[in-house]
């Protein structure tokens, strides 16, 4: 017979891991919102107008959950995180799940306690320079001093690749990307280094972008997605199938013109099918309903919309597929399938 201390501290254990895994679901179905962390602002990514209203390309990965969810696109609450302050956010419960150009490392995934659902932009480490320095390689960079996001991997990234070429720079940290343009702008650096992606956007709310060069070389890799706690694994496959919702229906033609049509009784393909609800109950095995992807999808669009959209070849961003083209397309854009 177990003993009543036994008994106790198996009990205090269940309790513990009932704490651990608490249903996020029902928490964000109880408060009628979804908390999501996004940046302090990065055009094109997730960024707030004049009245405080949200978009950006991370930002229609929360909407998307959200509308599958709690079937409102809207029903969403923001909170800007810096590097610094991004996981502490997400770990202390102050939001429900993060879409802030974040890098899956192992180190995250495994020592934070993060769980990365996927990539939503695969990207790479690259610099920025006033055109006027007359420089055209990072191998150029010699002592210069860069402007450097606190509390990122490209701190860690600049540190081997100086270290590497046997050349020496002078950090200028900062925390923000606002204040790392206003830093670059007066100045303070002569480079400004992250994700090409980030140097892109950051580019196009300058008055005269064309002054400003994005050199050629990438530096690492920076596999950049949505991430949650770990510990609430249903709460996982609803954000990371969401996102595969989204890069679905783009394979599948299925579009926010139209997903109502297509969603409104089956097809031929099967997977269509699944996919929309019309068929099976995959939505039943994630804890929501059986049209909860074609919400998803109605939010924002699918994924290729939601990329012209925000940050494509005819924003200011101007950004081409490239490796987050479909695999179709012989990018690295795939999704597991819906069955």
């Amino acid at each position: 017979m177990k003993s009543k201390q036994f008994i106790g501290a198996l009990a205090a254990a269940m309790m513990a891991a009932g704490v651990a895994t608490a249903g996020t679901l029902e928490d964000v179905q109880a408060k009628g919102h979804l908390q999501c962390g996004v940046s302090t602002g990065l055009v094109g990514f997730a960024a707030a107008d004049a009245n405080g209203n949200w978009d950006g390309f991370d930002v229609a990965v929360c909407r998307a959950v959200a509308a599958g969810v709690l079937g409102d696109a809207q029903a969403v609450k923001f909170t800007p995180t810096t590097g610094k302050t991004r996981f502490t956010a997400l770990s202390s419960g102050e939001v429900d799940m993060l879409a802030r150009n974040t890098t899956w490392t192992f180190s995250r995934d495994a020592d934070l306690k993060l769980t990365f659902v996927g990539v939503n932009y695969y990207d790479g480490q690259g610099f920025m320079v006033p055109a006027g320095l007359g420089v055209s390689s990072a191998k150029e960079l010699d002592g210069a001093t860069v402007c450097i996001q606190t509390g990122t991997t490209t701190e860690l990234n600049l540190a081997d690749f100086f270290r590497s070429n046997n050349i020496s720079y002078e950090p200028v940290p900062i925390e923000t990307n606002a204040e790392a343009q206003q830093q670059y702008l007066a100045g303070a650096c002569d480079v400004y280094t992250t994700d090409r992606s980030g140097l892109a956007a950051t580019r196009a709310t300058f008055e005269n972008a064309a002054d400003h060069v994005i050199l050629p070389e990438i530096i690492s890799k920076e596999p950049l997605g949505p991430l949650v706690r770990h510990g609430d694994d249903q709460w996982a496959d609803i954000v990371r199938w969401t996102l595969n919702a989204l890069i679905t229906a783009e394979e599948l033609g299925i579009t926010s013109a139209n997903v109502g049509e297509i969603g409104s009784g089956p097809t031929n393909n099967p997977e269509v099918n699944r996919l929309m609800g019309t068929e099976g109950d995959l939505g039943g095995m994630i804890g929501l309903d059986k049209a909860w992807a074609q919400r998803a999808i109605a939010a924002g669009g699918n994924y290729g919309e939601i990329f012209e959209r925000h940050i494509g070849e005819n924003t200011p961003i101007g950004l081409a597929r490239g490796l987050n083209a479909q695999w179709t397309d012989g990018g690295l854009i795939y999704s597991p399938p819906f069955r």
